[in-house]
């Protein structure tokens, strides 16, 4: 287990080492929120709902490095919750989707003819509907839960996943290794997963980070308009709703938690960059 643990280090050292410098802070960056994610609810200073100080959206101390919300709750304790909650639920809904999208996209191309064209159709009609929208109308007909947000998230942003992973098949498919493929007899099964989907998976993992990040300002704006995760629950989205009176006084507890929701999208956009540049090299 140790050694396997080190292995893993020396990869993610080698990784971070062979980037460009805007690659290295995204990568720090997305580090520092997947460790939050995992850790940080164990490493929270106090429970996430309890009342710590009697001042309300107290400035940075030492005892409350973050300060205070709007209850005199630890705000550092609450934003280690919250991101594990932000990050989890925008991770599955990306996950959903992209796999979703992916897999209707390359048996779609695969096949080809009315079946591709009807799916294409269908994919491009469920597009054209505004994924904030969405959710607001599901939220208002079945009500907030986590499995709803997940589902509505990953529903919005299937089409697109599928729009993506389908221009890739195409180009993919016409090569003359899939060519060949299908004079020798291969099944679809065959080769969409053998000969189509290994050549088009670092574009796709780009595209998740991007569905990741999508995810994540969709879950934020619905928790910032009180329809996301409810308490006493709280993501990154809902400690800005709920602090937001504070923005008059410059507290902490309404500026941190903004600033959190930046540096994840932010970090993540970079590394994508930075890795899509280091693939697009490698291929050259």
């Amino acid at each position: 287990m140790i050694a396997e643990r080190r292995h893993w280090a020396t990869r993610a050292w080698a990784l971070m080492k062979g980037l460009p410098l805007a690659g290295r802070i995204g990568f720090a960056l997305v580090l520092f929120w997947a460790l939050a994610a995992l850790l940080g609810p164990s490493l929270a200073p106090h429970p996430v709902g309890a009342v710590v100080a009697m001042d309300v959206y107290g400035t940075f101390t030492a005892a409350h490095p973050l300060g205070t919300d709007y209850l005199g709750r630890d705000m550092l304790s609450r934003i280690l919750h919250g991101a594990r909650l932000t990050i989890g639920l925008a991770l599955a809904a990306a996950v959903a989707a992209s796999v979703t999208g992916t897999t209707i996209a390359i048996l779609s191309a695969t096949i080809g003819g009315w079946i591709d064209e009807g799916v294409g159709r269908l994919m491009d009609a469920l597009i054209s509907i505004p994924s904030k929208m969405l959710a607001l109308v599901m939220v208002a007909s079945f009500g907030a839960s986590p499995t709803l947000l997940i589902l509505t998230a990953a529903f919005s942003y299937t089409p697109g996943a599928f729009r993506i992973a389908r221009s890739l098949a195409i180009n993919v498919r016409t090569l003359d290794y899939v060519q060949a493929a299908r004079a020798r007899g291969e099944g679809t099964g065959y080769i969409a997963w053998v000969e189509i989907f290994p050549n088009m998976v670092n574009p796709m993992l780009a595209d998740f980070g991007l569905r990741f990040v999508f995810v994540v300002l969709l879950l934020s704006g619905m928790s910032f308009l009180g329809l996301g995760v409810q308490p006493p629950d709280a993501d990154l989205g809902s400690l800005v709703r709920e602090n937001i009176s504070g923005l008059f006084e410059g507290a902490p507890a309404v500026v941190m938690p903004a600033l959190a929701i930046a540096s994840l999208t932010v970090g993540v956009n970079l590394l994508i960059d930075a890795l899509s540049g280091r693939s697009s090299q490698v291929e050259q």
